[in-house]
């Protein structure tokens, strides 16, 4: 199955139609995963490109029938899975949901696809009929696509989806605003954790990211490193263990990319060594700005322990757009 975010962005056909399926309510299954989405498009006739999946693609099938009729209009529909079906792609027991199909129009088709791909938070809302569609993307959920038919339900919808990024983790909601039955579904990235190099902190990091929830992927070699960097979004990380030199081809590689956070460990000269470096090697004084180093906040952390929560801590505040400081001293809401 095509990549969702490539389907909803637009790929060799931008201009032909999108709809997407969703989960209106359910039944059973278990605990499972919010923000389930299926995207097609393609002609109502014709050959049509499906993306995503709905619970773990147990519900696939029925979703994407329904997804080729809603590429017109919207349409609901019913479907239901069997126990043996249901465990044998992980899901706790049997169960059955309703599903939202609709239209979504080419702006705020191509922008949900594009915050999804590059790992940025995004919400798609609209009214339980899937009558009209918005897509909010960016870190601060600051861009808007689409209208759900009034400047009032709109400004209510903003306000609910941004109240939600701030418990920061992906959700879908059904809620009344203004009167209307509506269908909320938010995609907020985890961050993903790339140590390059090895050592006690590179498994305190580790633990960091098991406490936290996020992925985790330790390597060694110079040329895995630039590979991976060089295909971040904005949600992944890197922390440089490594002093080799060599790895400045990765730290450049992440600058000319443009994405995801690039922290490097390292004392003050090691530091100034490879600012020297990297300068010599063409990058200007402001490009220097986008690399981390040394990484972490000033917590005075000695053990490799206290080193990783510091990293991460920086991860943290650098996400949410914040200038440390302690809780104490500010008198800003807590947690906004």
């Amino acid at each position: 199955m095509t990549q969702l975010s490539e389907v909803l962005a637009g790929g060799d056909d931008p201009a032909a139609p999108v709809s997407v399926v969703r989960v209106l309510a359910r039944h059973g299954f278990g605990t499972v995963e919010p923000g389930q989405l299926l995207a097609a498009r393609g002609a109502l006739t014709g050959e049509v490109v499906v993306g995503g999946d709905l619970l773990r693609g147990a519900l696939d099938a029925a979703a994407t029938d329904l997804a080729r009729h809603a590429l017109a209009a919207p349409a609901t529909g019913e479907a239901h899975v069997a126990e043996d079906d249901a465990v044998a792609v992980g899901l706790a027991c049997a169960g059955g949901a309703t599903l939202l199909a609709h239209p979504l129009e080419a702006d705020p088709a191509h922008a949900l696809g594009a915050a999804l791909g590059r790992g940025v938070p995004a919400a798609l809302v609209s009214p339980a009929d899937g009558s009209r569609a918005l897509a909010v993307t960016g870190r601060e959920l600051e861009d808007v696509h689409g209208s759900l038919g009034s400047a009032e339900l709109d400004e209510a919808a903003l306000a609910h989806v941004r109240g939600l990024l701030r418990r920061g983790a992906t959700a879908t909601d059904r809620v009344e605003l203004t009167g209307v039955d509506v269908l909320v579904d938010l995609w907020v990235p985890v961050p993903s954790l790339l140590v390059a190099g090895t050592g006690a902190l590179a498994e305190a990091l580790e633990a960091q990211t098991t406490v936290l929830g996020w992925g985790y992927r330790q390597i060694s070699t110079i040329e895995e490193t630039t590979a991976a960097v060089a295909a971040f979004t904005d949600s992944d990380v890197l922390v440089l263990l490594d002093h080799d030199p060599g790895f400045d081809a990765a730290l450049l590689a992440g600058l000319r990319h443009g994405r995801g956070f690039l922290g490097a460990l390292g004392s003050r000269r090691t530091q100034a060594a490879r600012r020297e470096r990297l300068l010599g090697a063409g990058l200007a004084e402001t490009d220097l700005a986008g690399i981390h180093g040394p990484v972490g906040l000033d917590l005075g952390a000695r053990t490799p322990a206290e080193t990783a929560v510091s990293i991460v801590a920086e991860v943290v505040a650098s996400r949410s757009g914040r200038d440390p400081a302690a809780l104490s001293a500010g008198r800003g809401q807590i947690g906004a």
